[in-house]
C-alpha cells in the first residue's frame, strides 16, 4: 500500500498555481502570464497567513479564483480574485495594486474589499446602508458580485473550521442576503449550493435527518429511477431525437421549505427526483414534450412553460409533471443547451458566451442585465440610502406577475404592480403622461394591481403629469424613482417661473416695460448680470429668485444699471404708475395668487390666511414664498428684522380651490356636543380636515380645533356665525397668532 501524502505535501499541492492553471486553458497566453503574476504577489503577500483548518491562507483566493474559472471569468476578474484579501489583510495599497495590474484590477478588488467590511444588522438603516453599497458594486460592474460570491461559496463550505459561535450569523446572512442575489442573477447552481450550506449550519439536526431520509428513498427508488430513464432512452431513440437525459435531485433545503410550508411529511413529497431532458434546438424542446406525454400521462395543471415566458433571471426551461410506473409523479425539465447554460450560470454565461462565440450572441439585451443597470439609474436620482433600500427590495426577491401589452408583447413585473407600474415599465414619458387605463378592455382605477395574463392599455394625454398620490400604490423601483424625480423637477419650474415673474414685477417697478430676451445683443447683458450675481445661467438666476436666495429689486437696480449704460431709460409714466398705484413692497414683484401653486408658494400655517384677508408674502432664504396674513405676529416681527424679503402678494379674483385655516371652539362639556358643533359647520358649507380637542372631559368646558377649508373670508364668518349661535358653544374664534 502506498504511503499517503503528509500533510504539508497536501498543503503545498492545494497552495499551488498547478490546480488552477488546468481550468485556464480559454485564457490567452499573455492572459495566463497576468494571471500567475496575480498569484504570486497574493502568494507572497499572504505568506505565514494560515486558515482556521490550519492550511495557508492563499488556498482560499485560488479556491475562489477556480470557480471564477468555471464561470469562464475574464482574467482581471481571475487576477481580483486572487488579490480579494490583499488590501484588507497583507497592508497592500491601491495605489500598489494600480501600478503593478492596472486601474480595472484595483477597482475590482477595492469594491471586493468595501463588501468584506460589510456586516448585516437588524436595524434597517444600517442594512440599507450596506445593501446599497453591495448594489452599487454590483451595478456598476457585475464580475464585483461575482467573486464576492465565490467568495461566499468557498467560506461556506470550509464555514466548519471556522468557531461555532460565528456559524449562525455567517450562515443567516447567506441565506437572507447572497442565495436570494444569486438567484436574482440566475445563478441557480451556486443559489442551490448556498441555500443547502446554510441550511446545514443553522439546522443542523433537521439537515442531518432529511440527509438520512433522502438516501433511505434513494436506495428505495433506484429500480423506479432506472425503470424510467429506459423507457424515456428508449421512446428518444425510436422517434430519432438527439438529447442528453440527466437526474435531477431536489435539495435538501427545497424539501425542508416545501414541508414547512405546506405541512407536508416527507413521505408526501413526491417531487423529489426529476430528470432534465437537454436538446439541440427551442423547436426540439416542444418536440420532447410531446414524445413524454406519448409516453406517459400529464398531471393536470402540472405543465409551466418558461421558454415562452422567461423568467425575470433568464431562466428558460419547459417543466412538465407525468404519471410514471406504478403512479409514481416524476417531473421533468426540457431545455436547450444554451438555456442550461444560462439556468446555472445566469450573468455569469455573459462570459461563457464569449468564450464560445467571441462576437458575442446579444446577451446585452438579456432581462438580468437590464436589472443591474437599472440599479444605477435608481442611484442617479435618490441619494438617502433606506429610500433606496425601499426601492430595490421589492425587486431584489421578485414574485413575477405577467402581462400583456395592447399588441400581445409580454411583460413581467413583481407582484402586487399597478397599471402605473406597467406605465413606466413601457417608458417613462408613458408613465409620466397616464391619464387612465384599461384592462382586458374594462377602464379601472390607476391603482388597480395587474394579474397574470392581463391585457392592458394605458391612456394617455400630453398635459398630464404624475400624482404625489402614486408614491402610495406603485410597488416598483422604477416607477417610484420617475415620479419623485419628476416632483422634483416640477417643484424647480414652479420656482424658477416664480423668480422670472418677480423680476420682471420688480424691473417694472424700475420704470423697464419687460425683461430683456437672451437674444443677439441682450446677451452680453445677460452675461455682465450673471457675472454680478455668480450665477451660470438665467434659469439658475431664476431659481435663486424664486427660492428666496436672491433678492429681485437689488438684481432688478444691477439690470437697469446696465440698460442705462448702453443708452435706454426708465419710461417715467410706468415709473410713476408703479410707483404711486401700490405700496413699496412692489419693488420685489407682486405676485397674484389662485390657489393653483404648488411647492414654490406655501401658506403659513400660523395664521392660516384666505381669500379676503389682507396678505404679505415673505421670500424665505432657500424657501421659496411663504404668505402670512397681514396682522399676523410672526410676520410683523420678520418684517422689523428682514424687511426687503417682502413683497407684494394678492387674491386673485377667482380662486381655483378652497384654503384652510384653524378656528378654536369653547363648548360646555355633554352629550352630543361635537355633533352639533360639526352640523353647524356642514350648514356654512365647509369641510372639516382635521379636528383636535383637549383630554380634559372632567372640566365643565373644553376647547375644540377644527381646521377647515374654506372659499373665503366671508364663508369663514358665515361659519363662526353658525358656531357662535350652536347650543353650548361658549366662544368660536378664528385661530391666529396676532399682534
Amino acid at each position: 500500500m502506498a504511503d499517503l501524502p503528509s500533510p504539508a505535501a497536501v498543503n503545498a499541492a492545494a497552495a499551488s498555481f498547478a490546480g488552477l492553471t488546468a481550468k485556464l486553458d480559454y485564457l490567452s497566453a499573455s492572459d495566463l502570464a497576468q494571471v500567475r503574476l496575480a498569484y504570486r504577489y497574493a502568494d507572497q503577500a499572504h505568506l505565514g497567513q494560515l486558515r482556521n483548518s490550519g492550511e495557508p491562507y492563499i488556498t482560499h483566493p485560488i479556491a475562489v479564483a477556480a470557480q471564477c474559472a468555471d464561470w469562464k471569468l475574464d482574467a482581471q476578474a481571475l487576477m481580483a480574485a486572487l488579490l480579494h484579501d490583499a488590501l484588507e489583510d497583507c497592508c497592500v495599497t491601491k495605489i500598489e495594486l494600480i501600478e503593478r495590474f492596472g486601474s480595472p484590477v484595483a477597482e475590482l478588488v477595492d469594491g471586493l474589499t468595501k463588501l468584506d467590511k460589510l456586516h448585516f444588522s437588524t436595524r434597517e438603516e444600517n442594512q440599507a446602508e450596506s445593501f446599497r453599497k453591495m448594489l452599487l458594486a454590483m451595478a456598476r460592474d457585475v464580475r464585483v458580485i461575482l467573486i464576492k460570491l465565490a467568495d461566499r461559496t468557498h467560506n461556506m463550505r470550509t464555514l466548519s473550521d471556522a468557531p461555532r459561535d460565528k456559524w449562525a450569523r455567517i450562515a443567516t446572512e447567506t441565506l437572507d442576503i447572497y442565495a436570494p442575489i444569486a438567484h436574482r442573477l440566475g445563478l441557480n447552481q451556486t443559489y442551490r449550493e448556498l441555500q443547502n450550506l446554510a441550511f446545514r449550519y443553522l439546522r443542523p439536526w433537521r439537515y442531518a435527518i432529511l440527509s438520512k431520509a433522502v438516501a433511505k428513498s434513494r436506495g428505495r427508488r433506484r429500480d423506479l429511477i432506472q425503470k424510467v430513464q429506459e423507457e424515456v432512452d428508449t421512446a428518444f431513440a425510436n422517434s430519432g431525437m438527439d438529447v442528453r437525459i440527466a437526474g435531477r435531485e431536489k435539495t435538501l433545503y427545497s424539501i425542508y421549505k416545501k414541508m414547512e410550508e405546506k405541512h407536508l411529511t416527507f413521505a408526501q413529497v413526491t417531487d423529489i427526483y426529476g430528470f432534465r431532458i437537454l436538446v439541440p434546438s427551442v423547436i426540439d424542446c416542444y418536440t420532447a414534450l410531446g414524445t413524454l406525454h406519448q409516453l406517459y400521462k400529464p398531471v393536470p395543471g402540472k405543465f409551466k412553460d418558461h421558454i415562452a415566458i422567461g423568467k425575470l433571471n433568464g431562466y428558460q426551461s419547459l417543466h412538465t409533471t407525468l404519471v410514471g410506473p406504478s403512479g409514481v409523479n416524476v417531473e421533468f425539465q426540457i431545455r436547450t443547451e444554451a438555456m442550461h447554460l444560462v439556468a446555472e450560470s445566469g450573468v455569469a454565461a455573459h462570459w461563457l458566451y464569449k468564450v464560445n462565440t467571441p462576437q458575442g450572441t446579444g446577451t446585452g439585451d438579456w432581462l438580468g442585465s437590464k436589472w443591474l443597470q437599472s440599479l444605477l439609474d435608481i442611484e442617479d436620482e435618490t441619494r438617502d440610502a433606506a429610500e433606496f433600500w425601499d426601492h430595490v427590495k421589492v425587486d431584489l426577491f421578485p414574485d413575477a406577475v405577467y402581462v400583456f401589452t395592447p399588441k400581445s408583447q409580454i411583460m413581467a413585473l413583481p407582484k402586487g404592480a399597478t397599471v402605473v407600474d406597467f406605465a413606466y415599465a413601457i417608458h417613462s414619458n408613458v408613465g409620466d403622461r397616464t391619464l387612465a387605463a384599461r384592462i382586458n378592455g374594462e377602464q379601472v382605477p390607476l391603482r388597480t394591481e395587474i394579474k397574470n395574463g392581463d391585457v392592458i392599455e394605458i391612456v394617455t394625454a400630453p398635459g398630464a403629469a404624475p400624482n404625489p398620490a402614486w408614491l402610495g400604490f406603485v410597488r416598483t423601483a422604477r416607477a417610484r424613482s420617475k415620479i419623485r424625480q419628476h416632483l422634483k423637477t416640477l417643484a424647480q419650474t414652479e420656482s424658477e417661473d416664480l423668480g422670472e415673474k418677480m423680476l420682471a414685477q420688480a424691473l417694472r417697478a424700475e420704470g423697464i416695460e419687460k425683461l430683456p430676451d437672451d437674444t443677439g445683443s441682450n446677451r452680453l447683458l445677460w452675461e455682465k448680470l450673471l457675472r454680478f450675481t455668480g450665477n451660470k445661467s438665467m434659469s439658475e438666476l431664476f431659481l435663486d429668485l424664486g427660492l428666496g436666495k436672491r433678492i429681485a429689486s437689488i438684481v432688478a437696480k444691477r439690470l437697469l444699471t446696465l440698460l442705462t449704460d448702453r443708452g435706454e431709460k426708465p419710461d417715467a409714466l410706468l415709473l410713476t404708475r408703479e410707483r404711486y398705484t401700490t405700496n413699496e413692497a412692489v419693488a420685489q414683484g407682486g405676485v397674484v395668487l389662485d390657489g393653483s401653486e404648488n411647492a414654490s408658494i406655501r401658506f403659513a400655517p400660523c395664521c392660516g390666511p384666505v381669500p379676503g384677508d389682507a396678505i404679505v408674502g415673505y421670500l424665505g432664504r432657500g424657501e421659496g414664498l411663504l404668505v402670512h396674513a397681514a396682522d399676523c405676529a410672526v410676520a410683523q416681527k420678520l418684517k422689523l428684522n428682514d424687511s426687503e424679503r417682502f413683497i407684494d402678494v394678492q387674491w386673485s379674483d377667482d380662486p381655483v380651490r378652497p384654503f384652510e385655516t384653524e378656528v378654536r371652539v369653547t363648548v360646555v362639556n355633554g352629550r352630543g356636543v361635537l355633533a352639533r358643533v360639526a352640523a353647524a359647520l356642514a350648514a356654512a358649507e365647509v369641510d372639516i380636515t382635521h379636528i383636535d380637542m383637549e383630554d380634559e372631559a372632567a372640566q365643565d368646558a373644553t376647547d375644540l380645533r377644527f381646521v377647515i377649508a374654506v372659499r373665503d373670508s366671508k364663508q369663514l364668518e358665515t361659519a363662526l356665525g353658525n358656531l357662535r349661535r350652536t347650543h353650548a358653544v361658549l366662544k368660536a374664534q378664528r385661530s391666529k397668532v396676532t399682534q
